[in-house]
């Protein structure tokens, strides 16, 4: 009897330690095949769950750590979105200035579009055609912004929300125009080095970078490691970004506060943007938003070269939850990760993220 209280006893304890995101985190690895994993899970800005899972490198079997660096992926537009707003903060632009006041070789087809429409995927703009491009060229700055102004809209600006990596690819070049800095030096001194993201940066595949994640698709045959893209891709403002979660968790603290941005402009940018007719877009300036007034839920995706990448925000409870992987978005779906985790902790989400 006394083996058998001792076993029940010691079973209470197992199930007692067991931890729910763990095995959340684990079932999803397993059921996506995915390589390698960071998470960071906080309250109020400060961590309760910080870890990694699986490999950063397969090859060398280097396991993955809060401290290795993933690409951002689309991630990257919320950074670009805040040195915007801290343009506008500055009195440098104004959001519904037209765009060109900066681009003048964007003509008449561009007069009626505005920054705030860039931010907001509501420009009617052409997206950027990869499909016809070589990813393997190195093009420079002005033969991507010459493809855009070649490109002809698709709809009056204002009329419908349409994802649209190009808009932010403008962005970059826009505050290079206003601010005569690349985006990637000032996103370091404007963001990434007042908040001490040490190892935030603009992608580079020449220079040295500690633990720096592989990056893997998934094929027929196993996982292969991912094709390569030109550098010069790597390098605008719709995502081209090295992160560790370590980094996210100072970006997501510094979000509370009004360290990087004033207010009413901080919170513009998880409202939802709002069409000609009035109907709500469900998009601030680079953050997916919920509707709903009871749970102010600010969340993004990300994919690029082998990386996909989530963030959410659950802003009414101060929840925040961070996953990043080094696998090809055919395959991985962090977001679908980040959501088990949240509903996990607020299980008063669920009703919201099926709406």
């Amino acid at each position: 009897m006394r083996n058998l209280a001792l076993i029940a006893l010691l079973g209470a304890a197992t199930c007692a330690c067991a931890d729910p995101i763990d095995d959340i985190v684990n079932q999803e690895m397993k059921a996506q095949k995915i390589p390698g994993l960071s998470i960071v899970v906080l309250r109020d800005g400060k961590p309760i769950k910080l870890k990694g899972y699986g490999f950063a490198d397969l090859e060398n079997k280097v396991k993955a750590t809060p401290d290795t660096i993933y690409q951002s992926g689309s991630v990257g537009k919320q950074f670009a979105s805040m040195l915007v707003c801290q343009l506008v903060q500055d009195g440098k632009l104004n959001l519904d200035d037209s765009i060109t006041k900066w681009f003048p070789e964007g003509g008449e087809k561009w007069q009626a579009v505005t920054v705030r429409h860039l931010l907001t995927h509501t420009s009617g703009l052409a997206d950027m055609p990869y499909a016809f491009m070589d990813m393997r060229k190195a093009y420079k700055p002005e033969q991507l912004l010459d493809m855009l102004v070649k490109s002809t809209p698709l709809e009056p600006p204002g009329t419908k929300w349409r994802y649209n990596n190009g808009g932010y690819v403008l962005l970059g070049f826009l505050i290079q125009r206003v601010s005569g800095k690349f985006y990637g030096d000032l996103m370091k001194e404007r963001i990434f080095d007042p908040l001490e993201m040490k190892t935030a940066r603009i992608i580079s595949e020449r220079d040295l970078v500690p633990n720096r994640a592989r990056r893997y698709e998934l094929e027929s045959d196993g996982l292969k490691n991912q094709s390569w893209v030109a550098p010069e891709l790597n390098t605008t403002a719709d995502g081209s970004l090295y992160l560790t979660v370590r980094d996210f968790a100072k970006w997501d603290a510094a979000l509370y506060t009004e360290k990087l941005l004033k207010n009413p402009l901080r919170d513009e940018m998880w409202t939802s943007a709002k069409l000609n007719d009035g109907k709500l877009t469900g998009y601030g300036f680079g953050w997916g938003v919920s509707n709903s007034p009871k749970l102010q839920l600010a969340e993004h995706s990300g994919a690029w070269q082998g990386f996909t990448t989530y963030i959410g925000r659950l802003i009414s409870s101060k929840l925040t939850v961070v996953v990043l992987t080094n696998l090809d978005a055919g395959r991985s779906n962090p977001g679908k990760i980040g959501h088990r985790i949240l509903t996990s902790l607020e299980p008063k989400l669920i009703s919201e993220l099926k709406r």
